[in-house]
């Protein structure tokens, strides 16, 4: 997704950042997932249970533990060892004062809990929160520099030592705190991995001087993360409140499904963007081109995939979860339409943070989530239909609130907007088209979802490759690079 004003060697390093981020997300999906099958074999459902409290408590604290300095650092126009230092100041003094917060916490929560072994959990995960601040720095340094080979490198080395070092001690008897420990050991061998990739002159000691900037900056940021949590997390405790546990599972398992967008594309492409976007912003280009180009891209990819989980709800639910949650069906119909909407601006908030519009994002923030609580708690009394009805208003005033300050900003028109799109509705009637004739295939609702589903997603594929390439999509030129360049290794491998 370069822009060509940013020369040839930009656009490989983009192009090449994409990949790394798409391989360090997928490589650590597949370690934790071969993690969690072993593991579950070899503890108990109450030992993993006693650790995964402790960890959602921690996670908890999570949210403001970065307080901001990553953004901070990556948008920054021109960092000096004067900023470097006061963000280094700012990650220690709220990392550590979250683990002090932790520790003095762990004996009250495990007596809230009834169970004693929930303190040493919690007090091992608090030793993550020392650690944390010297990496995280370094980490980020990298990702303002593009540099995701060595962050893909980093963060394989936390997964595969948390993975070793847990199931090395739970082998060995350690139980509960097999989990914590290998919590602790991972952090502690990405903090080392680290320093073989630190960038050269990076300070390694804190200072005062700049501190309240980084302050004021990340009071900001972290605020309006706080507050975006917040209306993330509101309908499922609303709902059950009101409807019940049953309702809050078949709503969860409708998020659960339309999440599996941000999981697999969402998660890979953000990291890169946003030291992307600033590192447009720094050097005076064209950064509503740069969105544009985003934009195109990320709906290409969404919008068909948001179509496909909408036709094929039902042998979807049916193969993951089983017949008993078919209720959750309209839910997710309902729901694809604000998800794939909303990818026109879900990544608006890099760019006004890349912009330095961090109080900008911040009030958005502060505007679109009480609309989407007062909405849900307006529709929870009329089922969980008007609920998922209530979130599709939540997503469509977010992002008109979003497309104002684009407007704002960028002085984008309308008719940019849709020059921008026109290919990607194009790619996803082509893609949804594959999937409806091939649903038209099956019409007994008794065979196993699994063929329907398989077939329904190699249409899908292919008549979204097709369309891609034949109407010039931005993502075709990619793609035709990406198999060009694979021909061209595998032509020299074979002269060799």
């Amino acid at each position: 997704m370069a822009s060509s004003d940013g020369g040839a060697p930009a656009m490989e390093t983009t192009r090449r950042s994409f990949l790394y981020s798409f391989a360090e997300k997928y490589t650590s999906l597949l370690l934790s997932t071969a993690g969690a099958m072993v593991i579950s074999r070899v503890l108990t459902p109450a030992e993993i249970g006693v650790y995964s409290v402790g960890a959602v408590l921690v996670g908890l604290a999570q949210v403001v533990r970065d307080f901001g300095v990553g953004q901070f650092l990556i948008q920054e126009r021109q960092l000096t060892d004067e900023k470097l230092r006061a963000a280094l100041t700012v990650s220690i003094g709220v990392a550590w004062l979250l683990a002090a917060l932790v520790w003095l916490a762990s004996g009250p929560v495990a007596t809230f809990y009834h169970e004693p072994r929930l303190r040493k959990v919690l007090v091992l995960l608090a030793c993550n929160f020392l650690l944390l601040p010297f990496g995280a720095t370094t980490l980020v340094c990298l990702r303002r520099a593009m540099r995701f080979s060595a962050i893909y490198a980093i963060n394989t080395v936390h997964s595969v030592v948390q993975l070793g070092c847990t199931l090395a001690l739970a082998l060995l008897g350690w139980s509960y705190l097999s989990l914590a420990w290998g919590a602790v050991a991972a952090t502690g061998a990405s903090l080392l991995a680290s320093l073989y990739f630190r960038p050269a002159g990076l300070p390694w000691l804190p200072g005062w001087r700049g501190v309240r900037g980084v302050l004021s900056f990340g009071a900001l940021a972290t605020g309006g993360g706080v507050v975006d949590e917040i209306g993330v997390a509101a309908p499922e405790l609303i709902i059950g409140k009101f409807l019940g546990v049953a309702e809050v599972g078949l709503f969860g398992k409708a998020m659960g499904l339309l999440n599996v967008f941000n999981q697999l594309i969402t998660g890979a492409v953000s990291p890169v963007i946003f030291p992307w976007f600033s590192m447009q912003a720094r050097a005076g280009q064209d950064v509503r081109a740069a969105y544009l180009k985003t934009l195109a891209c990320m709906t290409a990819l969404a919008w068909p995939f948001f179509s496909f989980v909408a036709l094929t709800a039902g042998p979807l639910l049916r193969l993951l979860y089983g017949p008993q949650w078919d209720a959750a069906q309209p839910l997710i119909r309902i729901m694809c339409f604000s998800s794939a909407f909303y990818s026109m601006f879900s990544m608006a908030r890099y760019l006004f943070v890349a912009l330095g519009q961090v109080r900008m994002q911040a009030t958005l923030d502060a505007q679109a989530v009480p609309a989407r609580v007062a909405a849900v708690l307006l529709a929870t009394p009329f089922g969980l239909a008007w609920v998922a009805w209530a979130v599709v208003f939540g997503a469509l005033f977010r992002s008109w609130l979003t497309w104002r300050c684009l407007v704002r900003l960028t002085d984008m028109t309308a008719a940019q907007l849709l020059a921008a799109l026109w290919r990607s509705a194009i790619v996803t009637a082509a893609a949804a088209g594959g999937a409806v004739a091939m649903q038209w295939t099956w019409q007994d609702d008794a065979a196993h979802p699994l063929p329907r589903l398989l077939a329904s997603a190699l249409a899908c594929l292919l008549c979204w490759l097709a369309a891609v390439l034949a109407c010039g999509h931005p993502l075709g030129a990619e793609i035709g690079l990406a198999g060009r360049k694979s021909l061209s290794i595998l032509t020299r491998q074979g002269r060799t």
